[in-house]
């Protein structure tokens, strides 16, 4: 048997299992003629793009082994989960991985049964597929993944199968870019399958149908250099992808070399459902949107058609793949290479394994100097950049600060005393920070800053994401992917820890009120505390040192989606960086320089998470300090939102006492939160005293207007906080009327004041505490 009946044999080998996992609950050798009981009552799976992700593997082996090539593989086309699966099990991970499922008759039964089974697997390249780093399913990341886990693995090829369907994304069509960013010498290699196999669920795809010469010269205004591979003979294909990757490979080298500056890659074009049914019911199948699914339906009960499927599993000769035991013949597995060669079981696709702990200054050093609080200001964001940019010195081949054309608006531009912008296009004498092997990357895309760093992360590396607050929700499913991946990952002994994906959101609601409406909300927050407690934090430090103390620890952590949010805006320092770290560690608690219930059973709770939204309690609490002395006020900070919740819900919740002792059960809590309202109910629903509650926060109103104007708009205000205690403590509204109309009246001068000046009255924008 020559070098291509082999990968033949693998090919057929792969094509078996992936239909055996569709149909099949026992008989998996068809050792006897195929029955209704061997067919599973519930027919599940995606068969069309799998023929074509097996024969890719089975080429990408050869090549392996030829040039002891260290890759990994991306499955880009949806539901690609019978491929990878058979995949793994050919290859003899899936049996290390999972004993049970054995490498023969027995285990190849397992396999089947378990496949899109309830207590099964799932019908996606899923977190349980050795060698995954992409979740099949939701379409358009699979080359910006791809990118991300090439960044600084010099020796890596990243092999990526792009389903035609996804390539109909915006994501993936801002992916092709990403050519740009990578640095022959420094990273590794991309090599992009576009797979033309004509259809989606029940539609013609755009690219199979635009004229070849057109989607050449697509690919090369994309900057690479297109090889067609196309037919639907099994034996042309062969031949013809052997003699493709060769050349591929040979422009690989050339590219690292700094021979030419032109990546490659292949345009695959074979039918959908490629050796499966030509005709079901009289209708063509193999080749059109019929084959997406499951081609053959009602097998268990319509004789014809289990009788198809038994043809259909016979025609890939499985006598000539597996042994009477069902274990793959010497043939079969010939071209599968040895160990972590294996692209399913390559350490970069299980990244923790090769995750290193980031090399971090003492954050501590970058402190700002308190001598009292809420004196003087600092840019929270501007602070940490310093921070930031000595990670980055220090970590100059496993960190990467990325976001959509934002680090220096977002007051992080330190990094730029110690790197660049990382580009590899044309540069212009105009550019600044311009460099091709720069750590901080920025493209005007979120999905593809998401997309990279996802890569990155899930390949043992460490990174930063900072963007403006209204707009991260264009990665909302991306996030949400990722989260699942990380709940799905805990389950799974065999996945190591990976470093946690961080956001910094900055430029954040309450200081957009330059840019106006469109760019202020933050329901980021509320989709990010969806996902289960085990992955998600939230974090709203009111200052720079709390900043800091909360930075390092995100970056320090494991499999969590760390979400900060900061203003990059001078704001208040509150502490100085030992009750900081105290205020952090404890997630909230007391001001006490700002509390008047020393001693004393308070009146009202005044609440508050955020640094606007804190700032504006301060100047409340000074308030009712000034204009009711007798009244016991205590006021409290929270920086991990989380820690709201109880603590049979979240790992860093409260106890009901230790909440209780904080906020107390029966007095009115006043809540002033940077997000929308509800969600402080949502988190506190089940706490003593919830019906005491009242939260104030953003309620989509906004416009271009001052900071001090768009917090009145919202009722977040001083002014306003004070007439809810006024409303809310009982006896205060009787004798407090005055009170309550010079609040009023000091809104309404306030508001007046930036109609006719255009800025906040000096006593509001240059208020500090009075010790």
């Amino acid at each position: 048997m020559n070098e291509l009946e082999r990968v033949d044999a693998f090919w057929r080998a792969a094509n078996y299992l992936s239909v055996g996992q569709i149909y099949l609950l026992d008989n998996p050798l068809l050792t006897e003629p195929l029955l209704p009981e061997h067919i599973k009552p519930r027919l599940l799976g995606h068969w069309g793009t799998t023929p074509g992700l097996n024969f890719c593997f089975a080429h990408l082996n050869r090549m392996i082994r030829q040039r002891d090539q260290d890759m990994i593989y991306i499955a880009g086309p949806g539901h690609g989960g019978p491929a990878a699966v058979a995949l793994a099990w050919l290859e003899g991970t899936y049996s290390q991985v999972y004993p049970e499922v054995s490498r023969d008759a027995e285990g190849m039964r397992r396999l089947f049964r378990q496949f899109s089974f309830p207590g099964g697997i799932p019908s996606h390249v899923a977190p349980e597929t050795p060698g995954s780093i992409h979740e099949g399913g939701e379409l358009g990341y699979s080359l910006a993944h791809a990118y991300g886990a090439a960044f600084d693995n010099p020796g890596l090829v990243v092999a990526c199968v792009v389903g035609d369907g996804e390539a109909e994304t915006g994501p993936l069509a801002t992916s092709w870019h990403s050519n740009k960013f990578l640095n022959p010498a420094r990273d590794g290699a991309v090599l992009p399958i576009l797979h033309l196999n004509g259809y989606k669920i029940a539609n013609p795809t755009v690219l199979a149908r635009i004229p070849e010469t057109e989607l050449i010269k697509l690919m090369e205004g994309y900057g690479y250099r297109p090889h067609i591979v196309s037919g639907d003979d099994p034996a042309v294909m062969h031949r013809l992808m052997a003699d493709t990757l060769e050349v591929v490979f040979d422009q690989i080298a050339e590219v690292k070399a700094g021979d030419d500056p032109r990546w490659p890659m292949i345009v695959l074009r074979s039918p959908k459902g490629w050796t499966g049914p030509r005709q079901v019911d009289g209708l063509p199948v193999e080749g059109t949107w019929r084959s997406h699914q499951v081609p053959l339906s009602a097998v268990r009960d319509d004789p014809g058609k289990l009788a198809e499927l038994e043809r259909w599993m016979r025609s890939y000769r499985p006598g000539e793949l597996f042994d009477e035991h069902g274990r793959p013949l010497p043939e079969v597995t010939a071209i599968v290479p040895d160990g972590p060669r294996r692209m399913s079981a390559n350490p970069h696709a299980n990244g923790g394994e090769l995750l290193d702990p980031l090399k971090l200054p003492d954050f501590r050093d970058y402190a700002t100097e308190v001598k009292a609080p809420a004196t003087c200001t600092t840019e929270p964001t501007r602070q940490l950049g310093g921070f930031i940019r000595d990670v980055i010195a220090a970590n100059p081949r496993d960190f990467r600060l990325l976001g959509p054309d934002e680090v220096a608006s977002n007051r992080l531009g330190a990094a730029f005393e110690v790197t660049g912008r990382v580009w590899q296009a044309g540069q212009l004498p105009t550019d600044e920070h311009i460099t091709t092997d720069g750590r901080v990357m920025e493209v005007l895309s979120e999905h593809l800053c998401q997309g990279w760093l996802e890569g990155y992360l899930l390949t043992g590396r460490h990174g930063l994401f900072t963007s403006y607050e209204a707009f991260i929700h264009i990665i909302d499913a991306m996030f949400n992917q990722h989260a699942k991946w990380l709940e799905a990952c805990r389950k799974i002994p065999w996945r190591r820890p990976i470093a946690s994906l961080n956001y910094l959101l900055s430029s954040h609601v309450w200081r957009q009120d330059h840019n106006g409406f469109s760019h202020q909300d933050p329901g980021f927050l509320d989709v990010v505390v969806n996902k289960k407690a085990t992955v998600v934090r939230v974090y709203l430090p009111p200052d720079a040192n709390t900043l800091l103390s909360v930075a390092d620890h995100c970056l320090r952590s494991h499999d969590y989606v760390n979400v900060v949010i900061a203003g990059k805006q001078p704001v208040l320092d509150l502490m100085s960086m030992d009750d900081a770290i105290l205020h952090c560690t404890r997630g909230l608690g007391i001001l006490q320089w700002a509390s008047s219930d020393q001693g004393h059973e308070p009146d009202v709770v005044l609440a508050c998470a955020g640094d606007v939204p804190t700032l504006e309690t301060l100047a409340a609490a000074d308030l009712l300090r000034r204009h009711l002395p007798e009244l016991k006020v205590r006021v409290v900070n929270v920086v991990d939102l989380m820690r709201l919740q109880p603590d049979s819900e979240h790992p860093h919740g409260l106890t009901d006492t230790a909440f209780d002792a904080l906020f107390t059960t029966d007095k009115p809590v006043i809540f002033n939160f940077h997000g929308y309202p509800w969600l402080i109910h949502r988190l506190t629903y089940r706490r003593h005293g919830h019906e005491n509650l009242h939260v104030r926060g953003y309620k989509e109103e906004g416009t271009t207007t001052t900071p001090f104007d768009m917090a009145m708009m919202n009722d977040i205000d001083r002014f306003h906080l004070v007439m809810d205690v006024i409303d809310r403590v009982p006896g205060l509204s009787e004798r407090c009327g005055h009170l309550r109309q010079e609040m009023t009246d000091a809104r309404t001068r306030a508001r007046a004041h930036t109609r006719e000046y255009g800025e906040d009255l000096p006593e509001i924008r240059d208020w500090t505490w009075q010790h």
